[in-house]
């Protein structure tokens, strides 16, 4: 999840709709024992996060037109990412037939796909992937098979003054020498500030932390998914950036309480000079109202050396080992997945595509700007940890990152106590 940034009609992205689906054609079975390979046929039900974007029934109404006995019916969750997740586990707990294509959050297809929830994409279940974003591909992606189908993506960007700011920061230091007036005037109002993402306790911040480590050549997990990597002088370096920042007062203090909607405030308020956030915050920024509207510009995320890497973001869709219809689900992934829906959600919606070739399309870049900049910051970006146990996980870099930034405990002592935690929430 972006973390879980539900995204609304102008929003880009981050996407709280998202759909699921797969489908069948042979006999194996997942490690709970279901059937996995099914070919049946009939309606079907997905499950999917809170539709801000007013997607869904343009969806529901193409797909039922063209398939009347094999119609989809829609079920919203929540707009909260751990609501919908605990949604889902307590339906695949309990074998629910009913859930039969379900959002897949970028951070949840190792744990669904270990305890044998989701159809692997193989055999008869293929989809071809050659003309999909990489890294969306791989996020769907657990021990080299390909358990979901990529639906949205997302990727953090900088959002600057460019009317205070002469050329966007290309690294940490650019952007701190700007804050400082080193190459531009100072930013006033109420609560002037130099920069901000999401340091709330929350997914937000395990989003903010992995995009400072992994853009400074560190790692929090390895590739196994279970082994912590985090006592390491690039992980120091990345923590130690945002660390930093509030000790010296580039971040400002109230960040600590910074969801997306909050930093996003600040920002269109004229409160801050730089930001990070979502795609989806463009149009916001740029509406009616804005006190920042034609005022600012987007740039990749600025690392230490260079351009930053990304937490990636976004959802995929996947079939539930339970469903009774999972040909039809099959079908129907395919279909949320084709170009036509992927432009339809693109220029509707706002909701970045996961179709590579959209993002080089003249015509959409004229009305949308800022999707090469999008498409370079998905194809650099890096997934939050890749694991089963990732709520275990994601819990653990919150709260310790949180301490750090509290000024609780050194950064050192933060990824000590890290790499303890996440030892521990990875056991077994």
């Amino acid at each position: 999840m972006s973390p879980k940034v539900a995204i609304g009609a102008v929003s880009l992205l981050s996407a709280a709709v998202v759909l699921a689906g797969c489908g069948g054609g042979n006999d194996n079975k997942g490690s709970s024992g279901a059937t996995s390979g099914n070919a049946g046929k009939g309606p079907i039900t997905f499950v999917t996060g809170k539709d801000n974007s007013g997607l869904m029934p343009h969806l529901a109404e193409a797909w039922n037109a063209a398939h009347p006995n094999e119609k989809v019916t829609i079920k919203q969750q929540s707009d909260q990412a751990d609501q919908q997740l605990s949604d889902l586990q307590q339906h695949f707990q309990a074998k629910d037939p009913n859930y039969d294509v379900v959002t897949v959050d970028v951070v949840w297809t190792a744990e669904f796909a270990a305890k044998g929830w989701i159809v692997p994409l193989t055999g008869k279940n293929a989809m071809d992937t050659s003309h999909l974003l990489g890294p969306t591909v791989k996020a769907a992606t657990y021990n080299g098979t390909l358990y979901a189908a990529p639906y949205a993506s997302d990727a953090g960007l900088l959002y600057y003054r460019k009317d205070l700011v002469p050329t966007a920061p290309a690294t940490w230091d650019d952007m701190i020498n700007a804050c400082k007036g080193k190459t531009s005037p100072t930013i006033t109002g109420p609560k002037p500030a130099c920069y901000a993402g999401q340091f709330a306790k929350y997914e937000g911040l395990t989003v903010n932390a992995s995009e400072a480590i992994n853009s400074a050549g560190g790692q929090i997990v390895k590739e196994d998914g279970k082994t912590p990597n985090l006592e390491t002088a690039e992980a120091n370096k990345g923590l130690s950036f945002l660390v930093n920042g509030f000790k010296e007062g580039y971040i400002p203090k109230e960040a600590l309480g910074f969801q997306e909607t909050q930093s996003l405030n600040a920002f269109q308020a004229g409160q801050l000079l730089f930001m990070r956030n979502w795609p989806y915050a463009n149009a916001i920024l740029s509406g009616t109202g804005s006190k920042v509207a034609g005022k600012f510009a987007i740039a990749p995320l600025p690392g230490p050396d260079g351009p930053g890497a990304s937490s990636l973001g976004g959802h995929s869709v996947a079939l539930s080992a339970y469903s009774k219809n999972q040909g039809t689900g099959l079908e129907f992934l395919k279909f949320i997945q084709s170009q036509e829906i992927q432009s339809y959600n693109l220029t509707q919606g706002s909701q970045a595509p996961v179709i590579a070739s959209l993002y080089d399309d003249q015509a959409l870049i004229q009305k949308f700007p800022y999707l090469p900049v999008l498409k370079k910051g998905i194809e650099n970006a890096i997934p939050r940890p890749v694991t089963p146990f990732y709520p275990a996980v994601t819990e653990a870099i919150s709260t310790n990152a949180y301490a750090a930034l509290q000024g609780q405990s050194s950064t050192e002592e933060a990824l000590k106590n890290l790499q303890s935690a996440i030892q521990s929430a990875t056991a077994g």
